[in-house]
């Protein structure tokens, strides 16, 4: 019989459709379709043997060695976990690497059980090539970068913008070194995956924060990054108090609730607490012993008056990781960047004004080389 295909139509993530991949879950792990749930034709060591089987004696002794593998009790299963899942998702779509075997074979079998489905043409291949091509074909839109000092809400402005991308959103990492998310972070295939998607909606002007090309364990795809580099600019200034509190917020208040969220109370703060304090370790670098020892002893009294109910006391090592760390290197940064590219320097306010008016404009005229203000 003949088994029904669908194109490999970008359209399909756009509208959050579910997807079966029957890949193995080692494949699926280093990078999946988003809305996918993986639901293996085989298992990772059953994929080894068949693999195997296919470099020493062909295609043939592998598809009889795979029949063989997943048999019986196995193949009931998995034909059941799809059907269960069609059952509640009855548009779900499969696929596979290209769209071959294997997804062919999950549809035969769900056909021998009276259950009718699709597959993706070219499978995860073809649609991974379309997303890259979205993110590639984005880098020639109009581009706005939102850069600032640590702590002055660039991704709150970027949220707040519907032309917005939040790369750190799509890495979980905040970008910095006490950005990690307390999530596993995406592979690079799923960061760029989850990139494109976003970019699906957005086809004008984009507004990005400030970023070096590496975002926690991601790397920005180098022909975005480069028209990041040559994007103009604006610049966010708020005052320190207010900076500091900010970044409370960032990397205490809102990790404490993910954490206590995933791990209870006890095992939640504990962990939090070692992430912080590994995060400054890593600076003594940069901040030198002598400047690291002072500012851990701070950090460690900040945690201590934090469980007797006095959060406010982590601005005494907030207040010198601001204006002793991030602030000397993002200086420096801005040194290195052509002034003429700021348009517009201010407050928060004044900023998301700022990018609101630079995005309707750039997409009057289908360009964002506007004049500074």
């Amino acid at each position: 019989m003949s088994l029904p295909l669908v194109e490999p139509d970008l359209s399909l993530l756009r509208e959050r459709r579910v997807l079966i991949d029957v890949r193995a879950p080692v494949e699926f792990a280093q990078g999946a379709l988003p809305g996918a749930v993986n639901l293996p034709l085989m298992d990772d060591e059953e994929r080894r043997l068949v693999g195997i089987e296919y470099k020493e004696r062909g295609q043939q002794a592998a598809i009889e060695l795979g029949q063989r593998l997943v048999s019986g009790g196995i193949k009931d299963a998995r034909v059941a976990a799809w059907h269960s899942l069609l059952q509640a998702q009855p548009g779900a779509i499969i696929y596979c690497f290209r769209g071959g075997l294997r997804s062919q074979i999950a549809q035969q079998w769900l056909a021998d059980a009276g259950l009718e489905r699709p597959r993706i043409d070219g499978g995860w291949k073809a649609m991974r090539q379309g997303l890259c091509a979205r993110i590639d074909a984005a880098a020639e839109q109009p581009m706005l970068v939102v850069g600032g000092l640590t702590g002055c809400a660039k991704t709150a402005l970027i949220q707040a913008l519907g032309n917005g991308l939040d790369l750190e959103g799509c890495a979980r990492h905040k970008g910095s070194a006490f950005g990690r998310h307390p999530l596993p972070a995406p592979s690079q295939i799923d960061f760029e995956h989850a990139v494109g998607l976003r970019l699906l909606s957005l086809d004008g002007p984009l507004v990005v924060e400030d970023e070096s090309r590496q975002i926690g364990a991601a790397s920005v795809p180098l022909a975005f990054w480069r028209a990041m580099e040559q994007a103009p600019r604006i610049r966010v200034e708020m005052p320190l108090d207010w900076r500091i509190g900010q970044i409370q917020k960032d990397y205490i208040d809102d990790l404490w609730a993910i954490y206590r969220h995933q791990c209870g109370e006890w095992l939640g703060w504990t962990l939090m607490r070692k992430q912080l304090a590994t995060a400054l370790s890593r600076l003594r670098k940069r901040l030198g012993s002598a400047r690291l020892a002072r500012i851990a002893r701070l950090q460690a009294l900040a945690f201590r008056e934090h469980e007797r109910g006095n959060t406010q006391a982590h601005e005494a090592w907030l207040a010198p990781l601001l204006t002793e760390y991030y602030d000397p290197m993002y200086r420096y940064q801005l040194e290195r960047r052509d002034p003429q590219r700021f348009l517009h320097v201010g407050d928060w306010d004044s900023c998301l004004a700022a990018a609101r008016s630079w995005s309707a404009e750039a997409a009057r005229h289908g360009s964002g080389r506007l004049q500074p203000a």
